[in-house]
């Protein structure tokens, strides 16, 4: 066994440790709802997922970025899904099959009324669950407080830290992060030791790319991409990680959240090669691998893929896209009524963008989100209301 395998094993060891546990002390009917939130921090270009191939002005705005249109012909081509939309060709393999089989529905024209355009602030905002301008306790966060609605429902974050969606609940919330990489970080000494350890051995190359490697990146990218995605893992390897959760998910938790960052894409974004097309890729990776593991448990499970705004509709002059407002939503499972756009909608025309630069929010999360809750556990008017204060549920009737 290497050291890598060595690490990876001890971890696996460690967490089957805590977690068993925890089940024991938290089981759950085999068939009752299962939730996973999966919150893609860094504001994700939308556009470059469901591509608006209709609307000619989704072309003129993008001359680098944009997807081309569906064509049997050209492999890079937007996956049509009706006369207006497709999906980008990265995720043909992952999602668009979940797409034909009606498990998977996207919410255009979704997010928050949150016009910060900030990571924090809109992170938070949508974390907390409260109205905008009405927070009240800002260490409470909306699923905390499902969560303390239904105690019959063993909920879990799989993160490092607890997020702010799971804080407030009233009882203990476990957190643990299931991503392979057990990476550390070394300041100067720790580094010449850890070279020492390594020197004139087969691991002594890696072991100095690996310490090298982040002096390489430039310090301002580094810390910008750092706090967008507030320390949660890239989507690479995302498809080991939710094999994992499958397992919890399956056998002991209901309610579950995990984030992933990478998705802020100042600079050379890329349309189907580039950042932001390996990150959908990993994504749509990770989420199809996570239907899978799940076997029967699939039909109990719904997925909600949200992140904290879009990106502005037209490039930037460094081919990238800036912060945004209105985004698209994803909603999984193996029975959710998909292979369709849900929500209210517009023409993707110039005169329909918000501030003549980003999507309008029509679908507000909280209202959506609500609606949910209400099919998937049966929640009175009051106890949404206690979830989402003030918001006003819709069934979309997805679930």
């Amino acid at each position: 066994m290497n050291r890598r395998e060595f690490l990876l094993a001890a971890a696996g060891a460690a967490a089957a440790s805590t977690l068993s546990f925890s089940g024991r002390l938290f089981a759950a009917p085999a068939n009752s709802p299962r939730f996973l939130l999966v919150f893609l921090r860094g504001g994700y270009d939308c556009n470059n997922l469901l591509v608006p191939c209709g609307s000619d002005f989704y072309y003129e705005s993008r001359p680098t970025l944009a997807i081309a249109k569906p064509d049997p012909d050209n492999p890079d081509s937007a996956v049509a899904l009706d006369a207006n939309w497709g999906l980008n060709p990265v995720v043909r393999d992952t999602l668009y099959p979940l797409w034909q089989k009606k498990q998977l529905a996207f919410i255009p024209f979704a997010g928050t009324n949150d016009l910060s355009r900030s990571h924090f602030e809109t992170q938070d905002h949508i974390e907390r669950g409260e109205p905008l301008g009405h927070e009240t306790n800002y260490r409470s966060g909306f699923l905390a407080r499902l969560a303390g609605l239904m105690a019959g429902t063993p909920a879990i974050a799989f993160t490092s830290n607890l997020p702010l969606s799971f804080q407030g609940a009233g009882r203990d919330i476990p957190n643990i992060s299931l991503k392979d990489d057990p990476r550390a970080h070394f300041d100067e000494r720790q580094a010449a030791i850890l070279s020492g350890m390594y020197k004139n051995t087969s691991l002594a190359h890696a072991t100095a790319d690996g310490l090298a490697l982040p002096k390489t990146v430039s310090a301002d990218l580094r810390d910008e991409m750092v706090a967008a995605s507030r320390g949660a893992p890239s989507a690479h390897n995302f498809a080991a990680e939710t094999r994992r959760i499958a397992t919890l998910m399956r056998d002991q938790y209901r309610l579950g959240f995990v984030d992933v960052g990478g998705w802020d894409t100042h600079v050379n974004q890329g349309n189907t090669k580039g950042g932001l097309a390996n990150n959908l890729k990993n994504l749509g990776e990770g989420l199809a691998a996570y239907a899978d593991a799940l076997g029967n448990a699939w039909n109990d499970t719904t997925v909600v893929v949200l992140s904290e705004f879009g990106r502005t509709f037209r490039e930037n002059g460094d081919h990238g896209t800036d912060h945004g407002h209105g985004t698209v939503h994803w909603v999984l499972g193996g029975k959710v009524a998909g292979g369709r756009l849900a929500g209210e909608q517009l023409a993707v025309t110039q005169p329909n963008l918000l501030q003549n630069r980003d999507y309008q929010v029509l679908n507000d999360y909280r209202d959506v989100l609500g609606g949910m809750f209400a099919r998937l556990w049966g929640l009175n008017a009051g106890q949404l209301q206690t979830v989402f204060p003030q918001a006003k549920p819709r069934d979309l009737r997805l679930v």
